[in-house]
């Protein structure tokens, strides 16, 4: 697919700071995320990159790949170019066996952390990764066993999105707080349509085709709320659907907490046996 210009000079820029501070160390950068999933903004989107060597960092290339990922935030602050750094066997084997590894957030290199090392990754490089440089990603050997997808995505429901929506629904804290503004119901809304469509489907979407997906499967009673976080997805240019963030709230808080349960019971059918 055809990406945005400032993508490719964010990826050139990189490359070519990343290659002097660590020569040959990159044998394959692709995109993922919002960027590969065509829908990627600007001015609000990060650029999320997987870079693949053939080898676990040294520490001497650890220290040339900080050097260059600080370098890079300097010369461009926005958008971040986040992502992990992996090895053709890892992804070739479950992300679940992936070692702890280096990972950037917004110029910053986390040295040994598992963020990222997810199905969701391995499946979106696999399905839909943009290729910058080495192989293609069609043509890698990538693990997508799509029962540790749905195994993901169950856990996911459970620790993150449970948590989250008794947390936000209590209003006297900063997460309910929180959905009193644009960015909490959208987040919440469009995060759990996107785990309701990789178990209804085993594919990926990005957060625009979640709302899509929701606004075509889900009753007409949660068109609303659903096209008013497309709207604030969009960048709320267009006045909102609700005449006060509360009602808003409240739709949202109800349609993420529906959503999970169905997501949940189509996530069981799908469960590897065992789990």
């Amino acid at each position: 697919m055809t990406v945005h210009p400032l993508v490719h000079e964010i990826a050139d820029a990189y490359l070519a700071l990343v290659d002097a501070a660590a020569p040959g160390l990159v044998e394959g950068l692709y995109v993922v995320g919002s960027t590969a999933l065509g829908d990627f903004h600007p001015s609000r989107s990060d650029i999320d990159f997987v870079a693949v060597s053939a080898e676990p960092l040294t520490a001497a290339q650890l220290a040339g790949v900080e050097r260059a990922h600080a370098r890079l935030a300097v010369r461009y602050p926005r958008p971040a170019f986040d992502g992990p750094y992996l090895t053709w066997h890892e992804l070739a084997g479950s992300p679940a066996q992936a070692a702890p590894g280096p990972h950037v957030f917004g110029g910053t290199v986390r040295r040994r952390v598992r963020t990222g090392r997810t199905p969701v990754l391995w499946h979106t490089l696999a399905q839909h990764g943009v290729t910058l440089c080495g192989p293609r990603a069609q043509e890698l050997m990538i693990d997508t066993a799509p029962g540790e997808l749905a195994a993901w995505a169950v856990g996911n429901l459970e620790e993150y999105w449970r948590p989250w929506v008794r947390r936000s629904s209590r209003l006297a804290s900063r997460p309910g707080l929180a959905c009193l503004s644009a960015g909490g119901p959208a987040w919440g809304v469009l995060g759990v349509s996107r785990l309701h469509y990789t178990l209804a489907t085993g594919r990926i979407a990005s957060k625009r085709g979640a709302g899509e997906y929701a606004r075509a499967v889900f009753d007409d009673r949660w068109h609303r709320i659903v096209d008013e976080c497309l709207r604030i997805r969009d960048g709320g240019r267009r006045r909102s659907l609700y005449p006060n963030p509360f009602t808003r709230r409240a739709d949202a808080l109800a349609f993420t907490g529906m959503a999970i349960e169905s997501a949940r019971r189509l996530g069981v059918g799908r469960l590897p046996l065992g789990e």
